[in-house]
């Protein structure tokens, strides 16, 4: 429901501009956001989304400008301050401490304790149990497990557990669904539509265009860290926010370049590991295959184990036709094999590290003279490998950790295109990228493609599958269940071979733009 017009704006920005280095981040941005009200925000990697929410939660000083809060501008110092004034922010990537419990993690900074200054464990289990059974997710996460292992989703609902609990009067979501899964993403839906029936003010950032029509009253569209639109999100179309956010209509948004397929580049024979089972199959040199299936169907495992990192039980996988040693990552690397892990965070990044460093990490014997670091070398590959990426920086030297997403996976992304692999298999590599990045990373695959590497997409956005794919295997319960020439691509194609044992529709399906 659209807030009334002559409400008095509880949250929001007045005038705010940050510039870091060369870089004009944000300028003279402005904005409100009533109570009971949910505000979409919306623009490519690198719009100042990120900023934003950082200056909103006490982490950046605005250069000039301020923060509106209770309809008056005001600094806010610090983390702490913020949570005292009840903003709080949910990030994409969780937060979250490993060796501490789920019921630790959720009131952390917030724990009961008993006289004394000692933790009230009971006090602790009962709370969070109680939140836990709102979000549908006792049974899966009891509140003694220690968080050490937890994949991206649980983490990521762990950090939304824990802004809600605190009663925050504006709560930002950052990508909260870039790693949940359909029923999560129905639940945390549900729980968003009662914050803005109690009277918070929701803040929602989402790449999937989609949520938004789907959740919020108005809309916010940021292009190169200014405002390009302010509007009522009712009627709007995904067309029409993609076009503001980039400048540009995006009617080529899957580009294929028509090529024939070569020689057969990767072969898997009967790849079984613990979470996959006697899979078998081959790529051809430019061919982009997808994966296909639900959530857990084992297709980042079975990518895992083609590239050496999950131990293999039993198999063969060889790159034009000369067999890699099993389970070294290291092998593969020099055999040709790329791997663009989903989290890129926890396993691809070396965040307090320059792009220079990380775009170079896979090619030492491109980098270095006479066994010495060249850095004029290593520039000159950092260039030719992201060419058409549109690293959005001040510099090479930029940490990554200060990167968007967005330019955090163009930065994996870069790393093996300096290597030049035969086969590069990339897991989710749009996940939590704006519609300019997608397309631009999509040109990338094209690329690839025409130059002749075969490339396999793991994706569980269906668009990128009929839209990218030469073929797609599906996968479930750790096995390929249905292969789809390119004609036979389409959704009802991959939904029934992903649920071959008659699950209940709408359960867990994949995701859309």
């Amino acid at each position: 429901m659209q807030p009334p017009s002559d409400r008095e704006p509880s949250f929001g920005y007045h005038n705010v501009s940050k510039r870091f280095g060369v870089v004009q981040a944000l300028s003279d941005v402005s904005f409100s956001i009533n109570a009971g009200e949910v505000l979409a925000l919306a623009g490519e990697n690198g719009a100042g989304k990120s900023t934003l929410m950082r200056i909103l939660e006490g982490v950046f000083p605005p250069d000039t400008g301020g923060v509106i809060v209770d309809g008056a501008v005001r600094p806010i110092a610090s983390p702490n301050e913020a949570h005292r004034l009840g903003i709080r922010v949910i990030h994409q990537e969780p937060e979250i401490v490993p060796y501490l419990s789920v019921a630790e993690n959720i009131f952390i900074g917030a724990m009961p304790v008993l006289a004394g200054g000692l933790l009230n464990k009971v006090e602790l289990k009962r709370r969070a149990s109680a939140i836990l059974e709102r979000f549908g997710m006792l049974n899966e996460l009891p509140p003694g497990q220690l968080c050490h292992g937890l994949g991206p989703a649980q983490r990521q609902m762990i950090e939304i557990m824990r802004a809600v609990h605190s009663g925050g009067r504006v709560v930002a979501f950052d990508e909260p669904t870039s790693s949940l899964t359909a029923e999560e993403t129905r639940r945390l839906f549900d729980l968003i539509k009662d914050l803005r029936a109690e009277g918070v003010a929701v803040i929602y950032i989402s790449h999937r265009l989609g949520e938004i029509i789907e959740l919020a009253d108005r809309l916010v569209v940021l292009r190169d860290g200014r405002v390009v639109a302010e509007q009522s999100a009712q009627g709007v179309r995904i067309e029409e926010i993609s076009r503001k956010m980039v400048g540009r209509d995006l009617d080529a948004f899957f580009k294929r370049t028509p090529h024939t397929p070569g020689a057969q580049i990767l072969r898997v024979e009967n790849l079984t590991t613990d979470k996959v089972r006697a899979v078998s199959f081959t790529v051809r040199e430019g061919e982009v295959v997808g994966l296909g299936g639900l959530v857990g169907a084992g297709r980042t495992e079975l990518a895992r184990g083609v590239f050496g990192i999950d131990r293999r039980k039993s198999g063969k996988v060889y790159v034009s036709g000369q067999e890699i040693r099993k389970n070294d990552a290291a092998a593969a690397i020099l055999a040709g094999i790329g791997y663009a892990p989903e989290d890129r965070k926890e396993e691809a990044l070396l965040l307090l590290r320059s792009i220079l460093d990380n775009a170079t990490l896979c090619v030492p014997e491109q980098i270095s003279r006479f066994g010495f670091f060249d850095r004029t070398k290593a520039e000159a590959v950092l260039a030719e490998a992201s060419k058409g990426l549109s690293i959005k920086a001040p510099g090479p030297d930029t940490i990554v950790t200060d990167l968007s997403g967005g330019n955090q996976q163009k930065v994996v992304l870069a790393r093996w295109l300096a290597r030049k692999p035969k086969v590069l298999i990339l897991d989710e590599p749009t996940r939590g990228i704006d519609v300019g990045a997608k397309a631009e990373i999509y040109d990338v695959i094209d690329r690839l493609a025409a130059a002749g590497i075969g490339v396999v997409v793991i994706s569980s956005e269906m668009p990128e599958l009929i839209g990218l794919a030469d073929r797609v295997l599906v996968m479930a319960d750790g096995m390929i269940r249905g292969e789809l020439a390119r004609h036979e691509i389409n959704e009802n194609a991959i939904l029934e071979a992903a649920m071959p044992f008659e699950q209940t529709a709408g359960t867990e399906r994949m995701g859309g733009v």
